[in-house]
């Protein structure tokens, strides 16, 4: 079993206030919520121009985690109100096995 997280930063070049920015934070994690994600904003919630979301979910294999990831990529770098200038993931492996 794999733990995923996706980070990302955008930039909102027409973004004049934060009711701006808002507007395409939350049509971008809309999107990624219905792939099953778990979407936050992070960070620069006082910048009108530039946000920093992470996504997370499960995946039970290496095929499936990167399928998402590459989902998640195009689906923000296809959104026209914004552009990604940022992305990392990193996936964390459990052993189902191991006894609590």
């Amino acid at each position: 079993m794999l733990v995923c997280v996706a980070l990302f930063e955008l930039h909102i070049p027409h973004a004049q206030s934060l009711k701006d920015k808002r507007m395409v934070v939350r049509s971008v994690r809309d999107k990624l919520r219905n792939l099953d994600l778990s979407v936050k904003e992070v960070a620069f919630h006082d910048l009108h121009q530039r946000a920093r979301l992470a996504a997370s979910f499960i995946a039970l294999d290496n095929a499936a985690a990167d399928a998402v990831l590459e989902k998640i990529q195009s689906l923000v770098q296809s959104n026209g109100d914004a552009t990604m200038t940022g992305w990392t993931s990193e996936k964390l492996d459990f052993d189902e096995t191991a006894s609590l």
